[in-house]
């Protein structure tokens, strides 16, 4: 377990909980260090997105100050994204995908702020992140399609003589959990992947001091970029999921 801890902490800059920990936790504290800082700084992110998100709602107005402005904006961006691709009944999905993107933004670009850390580069923050969209999906897709219409979903609505067979449609059923599965396992390995990678780059260029500061700029542009790629593409799966999970009219 140690090994494993110096390993993961080592392409990691410093930040405020593992100062902290060093200075007063003792000798065990390199053992569940890991799991403070990621609960901390992703509660620290939720606590700062609903203040924001308090702030603008707290006083209603027709004639929207700058705060409220941004925010509608911003709610009617994810409006327009998620209708765009799921249709008009995505509209219910807007919250859930806006947030999500919000949240998983806001924690990928913390790790730029000096002592502070991307919860996201932990694979337990981002498992947790697509266990939530995982389990959402297929809530919507019983729902929506009933519980003997998600088993036929499940197993490619198979009509006619295919449906007599039995071998077929089980194989598909099969094969259509095992994507399920699947789903969740590669959104939280790509987001988790990516910001561990964008934290290491950025922690070599911190370590060549001034020499450095050329590459420490290029690391910070490439971080703040791909944060924004990698948010957008989580939640643009999580959408094409959901429109997978919606009743589909048969023509």
């Amino acid at each position: 377990m140690p090994e494993t801890h110096s390993v993961s902490t080592h392409f990691e800059l410093p930040n405020i909980i593992s100062i902290l920990g060093k200075r007063f936790g003792g000798a065990k504290f390199p053992e569940y260090a890991p799991i403070l800082e990621n609960i901390f700084f992703s509660l620290l992110v939720g606590f700062i997105l609903s203040f924001i998100a308090y702030r603008a709602s707290r006083k209603h107005s027709l004639v929207p100050g700058r705060l409220q402005s941004g925010v509608e904006l911003i709610v009617g961006f994810f409006d327009d994204f998620v209708c765009g691709i799921i249709g008009p009944q995505g509209r219910k999905f807007t919250p859930f995908i806006g947030t999500l993107f919000l949240y998983i933004l806001a924690m990928n670009l913390l790790g730029l702020i000096p002592f502070m850390k991307s919860p996201t580069s932990s694979l337990s923050t981002t498992a947790a992140l697509a266990l939530c969209v995982f389990f959402y999906v297929q809530y919507t897709a019983i729902k929506e399609n009933g519980p003997l219409g998600y088993i036929d979903h499940m197993m490619g609505r198979p009509r006619g003589i295919i449906a007599f067979t039995v071998f077929i449609p089980l194989l598909i059923f099969l094969i259509h959990l095992v994507s399920e599965v699947i789903r969740p396992l590669s959104l939280a390995l790509r987001l988790r992947s990516n910001v561990w990678a964008e934290d290491a780059l950025l922690t070599i260029a911190t370590g060549f001091g001034f020499a450095g500061i050329p590459l420490a700029v290029f690391s910070m542009f490439l971080t703040i970029l791909s944060s924004v790629i990698q948010a957008v593409v989580f939640c643009l799966l999580s959408t094409i999921y959901f429109t997978l999970a919606m009743p589909h009219e048969e023509h």
